[in-house]
C-alpha cells in the first residue's frame, strides 16, 4: 500500500552550492614538505651533536663513581713506588672504558709494540702489550692490577691495550 503525498507543494529539486575557492592558495607539493622535514632534520641532528660535544656526558658525577670515585687518585704527583696503595685507582676517572684485563705488569714490550707487558693467566699467548699516556706503569711494575682503557689496532701483538687507568689488587 502506498502512502499517498498529502503536501500541496510538490518536492523542491535540491540547490547545490557554489564551489567554495580557498582564501589562500598554497602551490606546495609533497616535495616541498619533504624538503622541509628534511632540513629540519639535518638542523636538529647538528644541534645533537654539537651538544654533546660541548656537555659531555663522560665527566659527569656518575661516570667518575663508576670508575671509582674517591678511591680515584693521580699519578701525576707519585715518585715512589712504595706510595702505591692496595685497593686504589690511578689514572683517569671521568671516563668509563670498555675494556678491561688482570694480570701482573712488566716493562718491556711485545715485538716492539708497547711500553710494558701485561702478563695474564694462560701464559705467552694471553700477553697484552700496554702503552699509556694517563698513567706511569712504571709504578705498577711487578705488582698484580686491573687495568682498563681502550684497545688499538696493531699487527704485530695480539693485544695493545692504551691504559686510562689502573687498580692494584696486590
Amino acid at each position: 500500500m502506498d502512502i499517498p503525498n498529502l503536501s500541496s507543494n510538490p518536492s523542491p529539486t535540491p540547490v547545490l552550492a557554489p564551489k567554495a575557492t580557498p582564501l589562500i592558495k598554497t602551490n606546495s607539493s609533497p616535495l616541498l614538505s619533504v624538503k622541509v622535514l628534511l632540513i629540519i632534520l639535518v638542523i636538529a641532528v647538528g644541534m645533537g651533536y654539537f651538544i654533546s660535544r660541548t656537555y659531555p656526558l663522560s665527566g659527569s658525577k656518575n661516570a667518575s663513581l663508576l670508575n671509582g670515585g674517591e678511591n680515584a687518585i693521580s699519578t701525576e704527583n707519585i715518585t715512589d713506588k712504595s706510595a702505591i696503595e692496595v685497593g686504589k685507582l690511578y689514572g683517569d676517572t671521568a671516563t668509563v672504558f670498555k675494556d678491561s684485563a688482570t694480570g701482573t705488569i712488566e716493562k718491556g714490550s711485545i715485538n716492539g709494540v708497547g711500553t710494558h707487558i701485561l702478563n695474564r693467566e694462560g701464559g705467552v699467548s694471553q700477553r697484552a702489550s700496554l702503552t699509556s699516556s694517563v698513567v706511569d706503569l712504571d709504578l705498577f711494575v711487578g705488582r698484580q692490577v686491573e687495568v682498563k682503557g681502550e684497545t688499538n689496532a696493531s699487527k704485530q701483538t695480539n693485544w695493545l691495550l692504551d691504559v686510562g687507568s689502573v687498580k692494584v689488587l696486590q
